[in-house]
């Protein structure tokens, strides 16, 4: 662990100095992440959407989701994805401290956010907020595996152990490798995360339709 370590101050100083979300916000991994979500929303009839950790706003740009709610840690980023979508009175971006006034959502989303939380505590809050705001599904696109990593803000976990021991209601209902799986020498066009799809257990819907996008 990065003792000492902000996440929450690493990214509001990041988007405050004009930074981005990162390359999983570009490109090709940004288009296979886009395509994979407005797949789930079209062919299961999802009507909300929570986006735990919105970043920038390049996914949200993207989805087709009738209705949409984005938080994230940082005032900065949010404040920028509320002017920039304006027009867009189908969204909505709060500060994370504001969660409670985010509604439940067909489908709570946790992209390349969970091996950003190096503190425990921030770790565990996100799942418990996740899965208690999602009705129907959860997808959390991360890596799931302890291993180090140079970089303070990125901490990896077997984070699929914590779901099940805390989340006894939910299913993993489908784990989606990544078209792009990391290579270090091209970093910015290959991720380490995958895909995790989970369902509330004995579900109606448990038929849920996955598009797997083409590489």
């Amino acid at each position: 662990m990065n003792a000492g370590f902000s996440s929450a101050a690493y990214w509001e100083a990041r988007y405050g100095g004009g930074g981005t979300s990162g390359s999983g916000s570009r490109g090709r991994l940004l288009a296979c992440k886009a395509a994979l979500v407005n797949g789930l929303i079209a062919e299961n009839g999802i009507g909300s959407v929570l986006d735990l950790g919105c970043g920038d706003g390049e996914l949200a740009a993207l989805l087709e989701a009738p209705a949409y709610v984005g938080l994230d840690v940082s005032p900065t980023t949010v404040a920028r994805c509320a002017a920039r979508f304006a027009g867009r009175t189908h969204m909505r971006f709060l500060t994370a401290d504001r969660a409670a006034e985010a509604p439940p959502a067909d489908l709570a989303l946790s992209l390349d956010v969970i091996f950003h939380l190096v503190e425990d505590a921030a770790f565990a809050a996100h799942l418990a907020l996740l899965f208690a705001r999602a009705r129907r599904y959860v997808l959390i696109y991360s890596s799931n595996a302890e291993q180090g990593w140079p970089s303070l803000h990125v901490r990896h976990r077997r984070f699929t152990e914590a779901v099940a021991a805390t989340q006894p209601g939910w299913r993993l209902l489908a784990h989606l490798p990544n078209p792009y799986p990391f290579d270090p020498a091209r970093p910015d066009e290959t991720s380490f995360a995958d895909f995790f799809l989970y369902g509330r257990t004995g579900a109606a819907d448990d038929g849920c339709v996955v598009r797997v996008p083409a590489a």
